[in-house]
């Protein structure tokens, strides 16, 4: 885990400009990775009959069009509004009121955020199969981009079952993998309440307020 500080200058800089999540959403098109998750799917034989009902969930849930944007948008407004949550209203509105131009609502900013975030995704995921050439190199990607969300969603429910399960729902969980990059840092923080308890959880916020502070 990452230190506070870090987890807090990620937070802030995410609130304060959604556009920055790009540079953590590249690494969703990092060919080793895929050819790395691809790879230990094939050694991990323990849990392949659990991973094939999870590629039949994939593909039910492909059908009905869970990779339309308004999902990848509902998939971060989770795990926002699991952070938020947590988060006493009086420190809210110290945090926000710095952000989106000062908007007026946390849910409201929560899908602004969520909703700049959603599109980079979309436009990059977009691009998946045509970035990758050949029908062989495609097969054998967008299975290793299976096996990643398939673990991505494992690792989640056992770092933040409350999360994993919101998500769950909805068959969301199957998206995390694409937003992961972006919204670990709230994921972090959570674990940290959890963990170390509220007072360790209000450090980090203060070093957010700190960050945005700074920033604006």
């Amino acid at each position: 885990m990452r230190s506070y500080q870090e987890i807090a200058k990620r937070i802030a800089k995410i609130i304060l400009s959604p556009e920055s999540a790009l540079g953590f959403i590249d690494g969703i098109l990092s060919v080793p990775t895929d050819i790395g998750y691809l790879a230990y799917g094939f050694i991990d034989t323990d849990s392949r009959n659990h991973r094939e009902t999870e590629r039949i969930r994939m593909m039910s849930a492909i059908r009905h069009g869970i990779l339309e944007n308004h999902n990848f948008m509902k998939t971060i407004e989770t795990v926002l509004n699991a952070f938020n949550k947590s988060v006493p209203e009086s420190k809210q509105n110290i945090i926000y009121s710095k952000t989106i131009s000062s908007v007026a609502g946390r849910t409201i900013t929560n899908s602004l955020i969520a909703g700049k975030i959603a599109s980079i995704i979309a436009q990059r995921s977009s691009f998946l199969i045509t970035l990758r050439g050949g029908i062989i190199g495609n097969t054998l990607l967008i299975g290793g981009m299976v096996e990643r969300c398939i673990y991505t969603s494992e690792r989640l429910q056992q770092y933040n079952p409350e999360i994993y399960n919101a998500l769950r729902s909805r068959d969301l969980d199957l998206l995390y993998f694409l937003v992961e990059p972006a919204l670990n840092p709230f994921v972090e923080a959570l674990k940290v309440k959890k963990t170390q308890g509220q007072p360790a959880f209000e450090r980090i916020l203060d070093m957010i307020e700190s960050e945005i502070n700074a920033k604006r």
